[in-house]
């Protein structure tokens, strides 16, 4: 049976990361569904440009507060979950500038998602919904053809994986080991998305992916190198996640994130196509491997891209379809508003 509004108000949810890209339309969406909703930001000093970005969207009224925590510290989760149904674990204090470096990637990410577990599991929250990453979820060999769904585990020992999804197949790994041992009353599930493009709700919380965007629009990139995405709206991304907290059926499952997959050259195009003069510096050559290979001996950030190059992974989001009734736009009307929303 379908909740009314006025009964959500009465629930209380907890977005981790209410400044971040995913965290922000998770907040968003929560607010037009009649929740009262709490959002971790590291420092308070944040709590206006987040909420301005949010009442852009919606009018949050006196649903929507703000907590200082975070993920480094065990200060502050106590409050923040206390007297919460639901909590959407969603923040990462991941970044690329350090992405080789394994240890400064993997205790954040783990560490931090268990501490939001333990503060959730001592307040008796009724289900944690976890964000990971299809990075938790990858073949070992990347050639490897055929259907890919939520039975399948990352080797973290796997070299063609970097620091960073080492990390994130690993913190995943560590709160299902937790949750195991010490759920008692609250029931996880997890959220594993691809690439997460679609509109952006201010300039400051663009992600890694968005940058892609941002790059190809701007003709900041001399061409675009043989690599593929599978593409999830964020906007879709919040809705599995609240489908995730709500359905009985999520309770201790993973549920792959993808509406299809574009090679970055086929994006390029679709924005030159769609915005006309706005992507006309869109780049519409290809880079060859071995460019990208030799480049990659002298610039380390580059090294990670490589094993990815002519990558076409399927994973498949049947199960979120089929269990919760999961819809999502197109591909290529994701990555056009997204680049839309950019200027």
């Amino acid at each position: 049976m379908k909740k009314e509004k006025s009964d959500q108000a009465k629930e209380v949810v907890l977005v981790t990361g209410g400044t971040g890209y995913v965290g922000g339309w998770c907040v968003v969406e929560l607010l037009r569904r009649g929740y009262t909703v709490r959002t971790t930001v590291r420092s308070l000093s944040k709590e206006q440009a987040a909420r301005a970005s949010i009442a852009a969207e919606v009018d949050p009224g006196d649903r929507l507060s703000f907590y200082a925590a975070d993920l480094t510290s065990d200060e502050g989760w106590g409050a923040a979950v206390s007297g919460c149904d639901y909590v959407l674990h969603v923040a990462s204090p991941l970044s690329h500038d350090n992405a080789r470096d394994l240890d400064s990637l993997v205790g954040p990410a783990r560490d931090g998602a268990l501490r939001v577990l333990r503060a959730s599991v001592k307040a008796g929250v009724r289900r944690v919904v976890m964000t990971s990453s299809l990075a938790a979820c990858t073949p070992t060999s990347y050639r490897e053809e055929g259907i890919i769904d939520e039975t399948l585990w990352s080797d973290p020992k796997d070299n063609k994986l970097d620091s960073y999804r080492k990390s994130k197949v690993l913190s995943e790994m560590a709160a299902w080991q937790f949750m195991n041992e010490n759920a008692g009353g609250t029931s996880f599930t997890t959220i594993l998305p691809g690439a997460i493009f679609g509109p952006v709700l201010s300039q400051a919380n663009q992600n890694g992916s968005v940058q892609v965007i941002e790059r190809l629009v701007k003709g900041r990139l001399p061409g675009t190198p043989r690599l593929g995405f599978e593409i999830v709206d964020v906007r879709d991304l919040a809705e599995l996640h609240i489908l995730a907290m709500t359905a009985s059926e999520a309770a201790g499952q993973r549920f792959i994130a993808v509406s299809g997959f574009m090679w970055m050259h086929e994006i390029s195009q679709v924005l030159r196509a769609k915005l006309g003069e706005r992507a006309s510096k869109a780049p519409t050559r290809m880079i060859p491997d071995f460019v990208l290979r030799v480049l990659s001996i002298f610039d380390g950030s580059l090294r990670s891209i490589v094993p990815m190059l002519g990558r076409r992974f399927t994973h498949t989001p049947e199960k979120a379809r089929q269990l919760l009734g999961w819809r999502t736009r197109a591909a290529e009307t994701t990555v056009v508003e997204c680049a839309e929303s950019l200027h």
